[in-house]
């Protein structure tokens, strides 16, 4: 068992499970401020851009669940470095795009291979971590890096973007790509997977994958075709009907995808409810809040980066051990529900930011305040969703809420842009509004809409949970 290898050398592979984490999560985020060089390069309309993002999120999610399952029947350390290399190659491709369908195609299949590294980076973290007071600390660097990688990624994506090229924000991992192998190999002994020889549920996962991404298409191009059009209809029906297939099959099979038995347990429900509405909000926030630096108020993309710096200082202060403390002192209950009602608040504030916005006034609250609100919350969140399982399912309890965070991501991102597309065009055809004035306006729409999202997310964390002591994950 990995737990059996000795303190500096479980640590130095904690660091390197982190860093190949980290170059997912980042690619969730990294293309936002690049997002206006790339639509110029290959001509995207306002619309499809979001499908660069989209694609990503939309194979992360989907294949989150069966990518660990891959993992307990083949083995962890083999699907992290599959999951590695596909993702290493995936990167190439995208860098070196020059057409629409190539570096979207690619970045579904970057999304594929960060599925299948981050579904079993968290069981290989819980089985190098089997002390209470070690594990603690590894969840904290591990929260950390999924918390604060998106605004990392921000800052990245500027510097890179601004110094060099878009090309430049996927060429950047291919050498942290073949050094994490590389260190993976020499760290990490390989092992068959404890759950070898029971059969993959193929048929959920490609059912609930084509669902989703049926219902973000029809929402994404609403716009466009009429939201009672008969494509829009078609693709919703689609859509809800496959998702019921995909709950009949995880009904029958002898080993689901998704345990819907999971779902009766009271805080595994709500840790991914609440995960599919902040996360609704949050990755709004980085797509949109960076669209507006650029295009409203006329930043550079260093000058992006930059103003999502204290964001990612705030992060990383809270997720590397003032969360942690807030729990301990507070439970789980009190910390989720102020996070993201801060977080609520923040965006909120964004909300009101005009044409003519001053980063003092009304871009620095609000990033100070959903800086805070992320990392405060993140910890909880994980841990509701592992305090009602046996520690032997946590790292499944953590990939079915990570599933809901990445698809209520994909979801929300499509619904808001969407919407603040609308508005954009309603206010133009409405009233004797400047294009720069209609863009805002519609900005302000989906910022709006984002708030209520977080806000309600702290309402439902505040009601449903009522236990406030340390969750048992830790104690194990």
């Amino acid at each position: 068992m990995t737990h059996g290898l000795d303190v500096r050398r479980r640590w130095l592979a904690l660091m390197v499970l982190c860093l190949g984490v980290l170059m997912i999560v980042l690619d969730t985020t990294i293309v936002n401020v690049a997002l206006p060089s790339i639509q110029a390069d290959l001509a995207f309309s306002e619309t499809s851009l979001v499908w660069v993002v989209n694609a990503y999120m939309l194979t992360f999610g989907g294949f989150l669940l069966l990518g660990g399952r891959l993992g307990d029947l083949y083995g962890h350390r083999r699907l992290f470095l599959i999951g590695i290399t596909l993702f290493t190659v995936a990167s190439l491709a995208c860098g070196l795009a020059g057409t629409q369908a190539l570096l979207v195609g690619a970045r579904a299949v970057q999304g594929l291979g960060g599925a299948v590294v981050s579904a079993v980076a968290l069981s290989l973290i819980m089985n190098l971590f089997t002390e209470p007071g070690e594990r603690a600390k590894a969840m904290g660097v591990y929260g950390f890096v999924c918390a604060g990688g998106g605004s990392i990624g921000v800052l990245l994506g500027g510097l890179l973007t601004s110094a060099l090229s878009w090309h430049w924000i996927f060429l950047v991992n291919l050498p942290i790509g073949v050094a994490v192998y590389a260190l993976c190999l020499a760290l990490l002994p390989g092992g068959r997977g404890h759950a070898a020889g029971e059969p993959l549920d193929v048929a959920g996962a490609v059912s609930v994958t084509t669902a989703l991404m049926l219902a973000v298409y029809a929402v994404v191009n609403g716009n466009g075709a009429g939201w009672g059009s008969v494509q829009t209809l078609a693709l919703l029906g689609a859509a809800v009907l496959l998702l019921g297939l995909f709950i009949v099959i995880e009904s029958r099979v002898a080993h689901p995808l998704m345990p819907l038995a999971l779902f009766g347990l009271r805080k595994v429900a709500v840790a991914n409810v609440v995960g599919v509405l902040w996360a609704a909000a949050m990755f709004a926030w980085f797509f949109i809040s960076a669209l507006y630096l650029q295009r409203v108020l006329g930043y550079a993309p260093m000058q992006v980066g930059l103003a999502f710096l204290p964001a990612n200082l705030i992060m990383a202060a809270f997720s590397l051990g003032g969360s942690a403390k807030l729990v301990m002192r507070f439970g789980m209950r009190g910390p989720l529900a102020a996070g993201l009602a801060m977080a609520a608040l923040g965006l909120a504030l964004f909300a009101l930011a005009p044409v003519g916005g001053d980063f003092l006034l009304h871009v620095l609250p609000g990033m100070t305040l959903l800086g805070i609100g992320a990392g405060v919350a993140f910890n909880p969140l994980l841990l509701v969703a592992m305090s009602d399982v046996a520690p032997s399912e946590s790292g499944l309890a953590s990939g079915v809420v990570n599933t809901s965070f990445m698809m209520g991501g994909a979801l929300g991102l499509a619904v808001l842009a969407s919407l603040a597309e609308a508005r954009s065009g309603a206010l133009l055809r409405a009233a004797d509004a400047t294009p720069l004035a209609a863009l805002t306006g519609g900005y302000q729409a989906a910022f709006m809409v984002g708030a209520a999202f977080a806000a309600l997310a702290a309402v439902i964390a505040w009601v449903a949970l009522r236990e406030r002591r340390m969750p048992a994950a830790f104690a194990s």
